[in-house]
């Protein structure tokens, strides 16, 4: 009992000397405790966010100078999932982004399992012309210009992309279009290659059947062309579908401050998308280079294939203008005899403007030229088959050169506005003169353009061409397109 009473008065002395008053003080300094720690974890969170922006934002700087940029597009356009690894987008305005295809990513990379991208891009125009349907198809050189009153189908594409392994990515795009005059449906294999994805030393294989990286436009497909028309000097020197062939093109990114990467590679010769060289008889039925007869060359040396050579260089000059810089040069054997041969240079021009402060990469203003010159040194021809037609030709150098020079301004969301200029010229007489040539002749183009993209999936185009051209009756055309495209599938987010 006495233990009890002394536990008791104990129990009891401790209740009553442990207060509301002091519990309440242990808590409040509990509270403060804590909340000093709450606001010690904050500041650390803070930090640790403003150095991942800090170096998200060296990191996008890095990869602006060093990432390919071949393919860039600075003006909003509609295009599937195609661009070629070997040069991602960097535009500005709405473009779609080629993501990387490989199962497997080099370097441990993370990656979405994707083996394969489908989707389709369909062009058409509208239109008239002073000119009639027959003048169109010279006056409209290009194989999918608008090229009739009324309705063109100028291309549709079906594009397939995908993984390979973890090193090589493949990808092909097939186009389908109308015959402007017989209606009659085409269908071309505009390009199948594959691209390493992880070679050493900065090194990339492209292999397969693909277009000639020869300046800026040639590598182009035509929906991600700003203007709805091929470029007249280009139609002249490459032909209406382009310059491509089977072949490997390697490319190098040098270690160069700058971004500046070396191209070499080697194509077939032959073939109608190759009309400055050995072509076809197809080609030279309707657009015999200088009005020469033909002459048929097989691949005897390595001397018979076409090498391409270009140097691409990019510079941010500061944090809202980038300018690129590229050089190009192609030599292979050509049609008109057993030693005949091509030489073609380029060099080609890009500066572009964005505020940092945008609204989904609007306003913009694109300054993009190109100049290219052709040797082409027709080899002699003789032939007294026909007693009536003798063809006594000596062998002569045809030189042909031109440029043009478009400027753009995207000056408000989804609408851009543009004016192009374009000039052709030449020496050396074609057969039957050059003043008759549509190819060679004396050539003026300029063309007006305004752009309204509804989304990143459409866009509407109007465009007014005045033409200047010796061959011509009246010596001047002029002709206006609305042109109309979508596309559907696969396709990435554009970047604005």
């Amino acid at each position: 009992m006495r233990s009890c009473i002394i536990a008791a008065a104990v129990f009891m002395a401790v209740l009553i000397s442990y207060s509301p008053a002091r519990a309440a003080e242990d808590l409040e300094s509990r509270l403060n405790q804590l909340d000093a720690e709450l606001s010690r974890q904050g500041e650390i969170i803070r930090d640790q966010q403003q150095t991942i922006e800090i170096l998200t934002e060296k990191l996008d700087r890095q990869e602006s100078r060093t990432a390919p940029t071949g393919g860039e597009e600075p003006f909003p356009s509609v295009m599937p999932a195609e661009e070629k690894a070997k040069a991602p987008a960097q535009a500005p305005l709405p473009v779609a982004v080629a993501t990387r295809t490989d199962v497997w990513p080099p370097q441990g990379r993370g990656s979405t399992l994707r083996l394969i991208d489908i989707s389709m891009d369909a062009l058409f125009a509208a239109g008239s012309s002073t000119e009639d349907d027959e003048s169109l198809q010279t006056l409209q050189g290009g194989g999918h210009d608008p090229r009739k009153r009324g309705f063109t189908v100028q291309n549709i594409e079906l594009s397939l992309m995908g993984a390979v392994d973890p090193y090589l990515a493949g990808e092909s795009h097939i186009i389908f279009f109308l015959d402007p005059l017989s209606g009659e449906t085409e269908v071309e294999l505009e390009e199948i290659f594959l691209t390493t994805q992880a070679l050493p030393y900065g090194l990339q294989l492209e292999a397969g059947h693909f277009f000639t990286e020869f300046g800026r436009l040639n590598p182009r497909h035509p929906h991600q062309w700003h203007w709805q028309d091929q470029q007249v000097i280009n139609t002249r020197l490459f032909g209406p579908d382009g310059m491509r062939g089977p072949g490997f093109r390697l490319g190098w990114l040098t270690p160069l401050p700058w971004f500046s990467e070396l191209h070499i590679g080697a194509q077939n010769a032959n073939g109608e998308t190759m009309a400055s060289f050995l072509a076809s008889d197809e080609f030279f039925e309707e657009r015999p280079i200088g009005g020469r007869p033909f002459v048929d060359r097989g691949v005897r040396t390595l001397k018979d294939l076409v090498y391409l050579a270009r140097l691409d260089n990019s510079w941010d000059l500061t944090d809202e203008v980038t300018t690129k810089l590229g050089l190009s040069g192609l030599y292979g054997p050509n049609a008109t005899g057993p030693n005949a041969e091509t030489w073609i240079y380029g060099a080609d021009l890009l500066v572009k403007w964005r505020p940092a402060t945008n609204e989904r990469g609007w306003p913009f203003l694109v300054w993009e030229s190109e100049v290219m010159k052709r040797d082409y040194e027709a080899a002699a021809f003789f032939d007294d088959s026909d007693p009536f037609d003798i063809i006594d030709l000596p062998a002569k150098t045809l030189r042909d050169w031109g440029l043009y020079s478009q400027l753009l301004y995207g000056f408000h969301p989804g609408w851009a506005a543009g004016v192009r200029y374009e000039y052709a010229t030449g020496s050396g007489e074609s057969v039957g003169g050059r003043d008759d040539d549509p190819f060679r002749d004396n050539r003026q183009r300029i063309s007006p353009l305004l752009v309204w993209h509804p989304s990143e999936f459409s866009r509407l185009r109007l465009q007014y061409n005045y033409d200047r051209a010796d061959h011509l009756e009246d010596e001047e055309a002029h002709s206006v397109w609305l042109g109309v495209e979508f596309m559907y599938g696969a396709h990435p987010a554009h970047t604005y």
